[in-house]
């Protein structure tokens, strides 16, 4: 008598960014089975290099280009692609293969932005404060977490929604910025952001796929909103570098989207993702995490 082989896991990354590939790389590790979306047929084939099966995709279309079938058995997926005016495209897009998979598929996270709340003058905030964004791409995430809120409700698929700060990591955190003379120091009296390291995002969330959970929503954050300049100063010192003059947001010429970040300012609570995930964060500042991606770049060079 013969058995049927056991199939992988499955996860299904619609858009595969910097964090999703972080992400999907851990499951990988675990011996996961990757499908991801792209728009460029050169890092599709970057993709299968790596071992991942990857779906050529635009908003109006989809085309396969390897042996995928989204009617294999899906374990889980992640939605990471920006929203339009029309809210999320990878739902309109999606909807049906994910209902194919509803006997199967466990989890369907959401990246969305702690921008939705808006500003609130440097106080704390956290999953309970209402959403109240100051910018079309706040209110657009707004939208596209409402739209797959309803499409779980109404399906009964199991929807997580994360709301991610500024993200950072290696090959793209202060270190970089400064190396590369692009790092200002912006003054703004007050200001402070939220961060997360890339790694702990991934583990926060390959933490939620293993652990059930009634919560829907969760602020994925550090434990360290701190001003901007903080962090800069903190990478020249690393790098032993001089910092940037510092000027004022008034003196800064901004361009209207680069100043729309400075718009917004609170302090964001992570207490539901440590005790509902059960997850501690590895990097709870932007100290700890330069430093390691510091300490691992040395390593690297030599």
């Amino acid at each position: 008598m013969t058995t049927a082989p056991h199939k992988k896991p499955t996860l299904f990354c619609v858009g595969f960014g910097y964090t999703s590939s972080v992400f999907a790389n851990q499951l990988q590790q675990q011996g996961w089975q990757i499908i991801g979306t792209t728009r460029s047929q050169e890092k599709a084939y970057q993709m299968q290099e790596m071992g991942i099966i990857p779906i050529l995709w635009s908003s109006d279309h989809t085309t396969l280009v390897h042996s995928a079938d989204l009617s294999d058995t899906i374990t889980a997926c992640i939605i990471s692609v920006p929203p339009d005016e029309q809210g999320c495209p990878a739902l309109q897009a999606f909807a049906g293969h994910l209902l194919n998979q509803s006997g199967s598929l466990r989890w369907v996270g959401y990246l969305s932005s702690n921008g939705v709340y808006g500003d609130h003058d440097g106080a704390w905030v956290d999953e309970t404060t209402p959403a109240n964004p100051s910018s079309q791409r706040g209110q657009r995430r707004v939208l596209a977490e409402e739209q797959w809120s309803t499409f779980g409700r109404q399906n009964k698929l199991p929807i997580k929604i994360f709301r991610l700060p500024g993200i950072y990591g290696p090959g793209r955190s202060a270190l970089d910025t400064v190396r590369q003379g692009r790092a200002r120091q912006i003054i703004k009296p007050g200001q402070v952001f939220n961060r997360m390291h890339v790694q702990d995002i991934a583990g926060a969330l390959y933490a939620s796929v293993n652990i059930q959970t009634d919560h829907t929503l969760f602020n994925l954050c550090d434990d360290a909103p701190s001003p901007p300049q903080d962090v800069t100063n903190y990478a020249c010192k690393l790098l032993n570098v001089d910092p940037p003059p510092a000027i004022s947001i008034e003196d800064a010429d901004l361009s209207p989207m680069g100043k729309s970040f400075y718009n917004d300012n609170k302090r964001v609570r992570n207490d539901r993702m440590k005790t509902a995930l059960d997850f501690q964060l590895r990097y709870p500042s932007y100290r700890e995490g330069l430093d390691c991606i510091f300490k691992n770049e040395i390593k690297n060079a030599r």
